[in-house]
């Protein structure tokens, strides 16, 4: 997918698919989000210097998993048989969705926060909005978005009115 403006989308990343378990510098997994418009708008002037010091720790898992953050040691973790398997598209998504939680982090905000169900947490809700809007921007429908969306731990009733909020039903 290219971004339609042909600056500062998906065709600037690369995703390294060779790496193993442990952890690895950030720009040493995911080369080139540095100059991704969403994430320039996620950290402003301090982007090159967020991400030259984020760490991306790696894990194989049979039960699967995706990305989040570790928010004890303000990390990105991603299952490596997702990292080697899923298509570029929701990588760059994902990784969007989880440097929102990294400015978040760093903000000192609670991520897990328990009172709320995951698909109503604020952060949530927030990193959520700018993976969307980054879809929309570089082209995603409806379908495919949705699709892209789509967790196994939420009921159907649960993510219909998830998608709602953001205009997706």
């Amino acid at each position: 997918m290219k971004s339609e403006r042909g600056d500062g989308g998906i065709g600037e990343v690369s995703i390294n698919r060779k790496t193993g378990v442990p952890t690895y510098p950030f720009t040493e997994v995911f080369k080139g989000f540095e100059k991704v418009d969403a994430v320039k708008e996620i950290f402003g002037k301090s982007t090159k210097r967020t991400l030259n010091n984020l760490r991306v720790s790696l894990y194989r898992s049979r039960r699967g998993g995706y990305m989040w953050i570790d928010d004890k040691a303000g990390c990105i973790v991603c299952n490596l048989d997702y990292l080697r398997s899923a298509s570029k598209t929701y990588i760059y998504l994902d990784v969007i969705h989880e440097l929102v939680h990294i400015k978040q982090l760093h903000a000192g905000r609670a991520l897990f926060d328990s009172r709320y169900h995951y698909l109503d947490r604020p952060t949530e809700l927030e990193a959520y909005r700018v993976a969307i809007d980054e879809a929309r921007r570089t082209g995603m429908g409806k379908k495919e978005l949705t699709e892209y969306l789509k967790v196994e731990w939420v009921t159907k009733k649960e993510f219909a009115r998830f998608l709602g909020r953001f205009g997706l039903r």
